[in-house]
């Protein structure tokens, strides 16, 4: 059993070694000027198949990767915290069916970026507090809803350069784990009052009767008297 600060650390730690991979990634083809891009996803072919990996893990520049970090770090800190006994599964989850759906649905281009994973972890988080009507929860939902509420547009086909079809299957993605995992992990508390159950009060105070006095035994005596004759008159 984890304490509150092996915890809190292991919560943070999973998330910054995912980014750490992600800035690593992006060193080596700044470093060795290698364009890994051809490795993303493109949508009902073979070979683009292989980006449902691996395309997470790419990311156009470093600008692209920078908008990705915070929130992966945060929205992973989060997660881990406090859904931790399911925090890896939703973490396959979100990652394999976000990517699944952008290469049987998005348009016919190379798609590549951790975005989805962001949309995904958002509405996991949101949702998963909603579904669990836990107090706390629904307060770390209406957090994250503050922090990245702006985001719902980036689902919408606004601007052509960017995958908003990976904003927009990551945030279904993220839904459907959610109420798969509604009854794992942490749950709101229930108070089991009983059934039925016949309240009895008790006085506050007892007044003790002061004792009887011992009982005696009463005697009667009765004594017949013979009634005389009347004189005669």
């Amino acid at each position: 059993m984890l304490n509150s600060r092996s915890k809190l650390f292991y919560s943070i730690l999973y998330p910054t070694l995912f980014v750490a991979i992600l800035w690593g990634i992006r060193l080596y083809e700044t470093v060795a000027d290698n364009n890994l891009s051809w490795y993303g996803l493109y949508p009902r072919t073979l070979e683009g198949l292989l980006g449902v990996l691996t395309a997470p893990l790419l990311h156009a520049d470093a600008s692209h990767l920078a908008s990705n970090t915070l929130p992966l770090l945060i929205l992973g800190s989060v997660m881990f915290y406090f859904y931790r006994p399911i925090a890896f599964q939703v973490f396959g989850w979100v990652y394999l069916i976000t990517d699944f759906w952008v290469w049987v649905a998005a348009r016919p281009a190379y798609h590549i970026g951790a975005s989805g994973l962001v949309y995904g972890f958002v509405t996991f988080i949101f949702f998963s507090g909603v579904f669990r009507k836990d107090v706390r929860l629904l307060s770390i939902s209406l957090f994250v809803a503050f922090l990245y509420g702006g985001t719902a547009y980036g689902v919408l086909p606004l601007t052509k350069e960017i995958s908003w079809e990976s904003h927009l299957m990551g945030a279904i993605a993220g839904f459907v784990t959610a109420y798969h995992f509604r009854k794992e992990g942490p749950q709101a508390k229930v108070y089991d009052f009983g059934e039925d159950e016949e309240i009895t009060e008790e006085p506050e105070f007892e007044i003790e009767q002061p004792p009887l006095p011992p009982q005696q035994e009463v005697v009667i005596n009765y004594d017949f008297v013979p009634k005389q004759k009347e004189e005669e008159q």
